[in-house]
C-alpha cells in the first residue's frame, strides 16, 4: 500500500525515467508533495518553488539590464528594452493609445513576462513543469486584470454609472433589456477573468502533459519494452521534439493573448459610456 502510494505521489516530469513500465502521465503532476513548508497556507511544493524562482529571474533581469541604462543600449539592456519596446508599442499602445498605454504599461509588461517566464519552466530541462498548469498563479493574474480594469472604470465614472454602462446596451427596446442586462453583465464581471485564467491553466496543462506523454512513451519504447517496440520510440521523439518546438510558440502566444485581453478590458472600462 506504501508503494502505491509512493508511485502516486511521485511527480512525472520530461526527464522522468519509467523504471520497468510505462506510467501515462496524470493530474497527480500538478500535485507534488511538500518540499520545504509541509502545512499550512505557506506550504511549497515544487510548482510553488518554480513559480518563486521564474518570479525572481524576471526581476532580476530588469534589474542588471536598467541597473546602468546608456543612452546606446547594449547587451542585457538591449535585449530587456526590445523586450519591453514589444509589449509597449504591440500590445499597450496598439490598444489604449500613446497616454493611457504609457499609464497602464507597468500592469500589462508584468503581466506578460510573468506569464512568459512561468510558461517557459515547462521545456527548462529539470523544471519541465509550468506552474501556470494549476490554477493558483492564472487566478491571480486574473485577479490583478480583473481588479484594475474594474477600479479604471470605476475610478472614471463612479460605480453604479460603470457598472450600467457596462450592462445596458443602448438604443434597443425595453423588453430586450430582460435579455441583456443578464448576459452583459455576466459576460463582463464573470466570464472576462473566468476566461483568463482558464485558457491559460488549460493550455499549459494539456501542453505539459503532451510532452509527458511523447517523451515517457519514448524511453519506454528505447530502454524499456526492448524487442521490436524500440521503433516506435523513433516516432515518438520526434513527435516530441516537434511539439517541444510548437510549446515554445503557445509560450509567447499565451502571455501575449493574457496581456492583450488585459490591455482591451481596461480600454473598455475606460470608455464603458461608449458601449
Amino acid at each position: 500500500m506504501m508503494a502505491a502510494d509512493r508511485l502516486r505521489e511521485r511527480t512525472l516530469s520530461v526527464t522522468t525515467l519509467a523504471a520497468d513500465e510505462f506510467h501515462a502521465p496524470s493530474l497527480d503532476d500538478f500535485f507534488p508533495p511538500s518540499v520545504l513548508i509541509h502545512a499550512g497556507p505557506f506550504e511549497l511544493d515544487r510548482l510553488m518553488l518554480i513559480r518563486l524562482l521564474m518570479s525572481v529571474l524576471v526581476a532580476a533581469f530588469f534589474v542588471i539590464a536598467m541597473r546602468s541604462p546608456r543612452l546606446v543600449p547594449r547587451g542585457m539592456q538591449n535585449a530587456a528594452e526590445l523586450a519591453l519596446d514589444f509589449v509597449r508599442i504591440n500590445i499597450a499602445e496598439e490598444i489604449l493609445g500613446k497616454e493611457q498605454g504609457k499609464r497602464f504599461l507597468p500592469v500589462i509588461t508584468t503581466i506578460f513576462f510573468i506569464v512568459v517566464a512561468s510558461n517557459m519552466a515547462s521545456i527548462i530541462p529539470f523544471l519541465n513543469i509550468s506552474p501556470n498548469a494549476r490554477i493558483g498563479m492564472p487566478l491571480v493574474l486574473a485577479a490583478l486584470a480583473y481588479i484594475v480594469f474594474n477600479y479604471v472604470g470605476i475610478k472614471k465614472y463612479g460605480f453604479f454609472k460603470y457598472v450600467k454602462s457596462s450592462i445596458v446596451v443602448p438604443g434597443v427596446p425595453l423588453p430586450l433589456h430582460f435579455l441583456l442586462v443578464p448576459i452583459e453583465f455576466i459576460s463582463t464581471f464573470i466570464l472576462r477573468p473566468f476566461t483568463l485564467m482558464v485558457r491559460l491553466m488549460a493550455n499549459m496543462l494539456a501542453g505539459h502533459i503532451l510532452l509527458v506523454l511523447f517523451f515517457s512513451a519514448t524511453n519506454y519504447f528505447f530502454f524499456v519494452s526492448g524487442g521490436f517496440q524500440a521503433i516506435f520510440g523513433v516516432p515518438s521523439i520526434i513527435a516530441g521534439i516537434a511539439f517541444t518546438f510548437f510549446e515554445l510558440l503557445v509560450i509567447f502566444l499565451q502571455a501575449y493573448v493574457f496581456a492583450l485581453l488585459t490591455a482591451v478590458y481596461i480600454e473598455l472600462a475606460l470608455h464603458a459610456d461608449e458601449h
